[in-house]
């Protein structure tokens, strides 16, 4: 099984990986990132199940699946 990696630097925080994360998996943060915006991060990152369809959806390619 795989795992998601979310770059915060390259999100723009569109949100629409949050739309489609089966598990409820995603949140914005409360942090800025260098961009000046909200980036994506996990909620709990053991809840998701690497089925990477956050990173499929990205439109910033901010979102990447690495299989172990």
């Amino acid at each position: 099984m795989g795992k998601v990696i979310i770059n915060r630097e390259k999100c723009k925080a569109c949100g629409l990986c949050i739309e489609v994360c089966p598990k409820g998996s995603l949140k914005i943060d409360e942090n800025l990132n260098k961009k000046g915006c909200y980036p994506v991060v996990f909620v709990e990152e053991s809840g998701c199940i690497g089925c990477a369809i956050c990173a499929n959806v990205c439109p910033d390619m901010a979102i990447e699946k690495v299989y172990k």
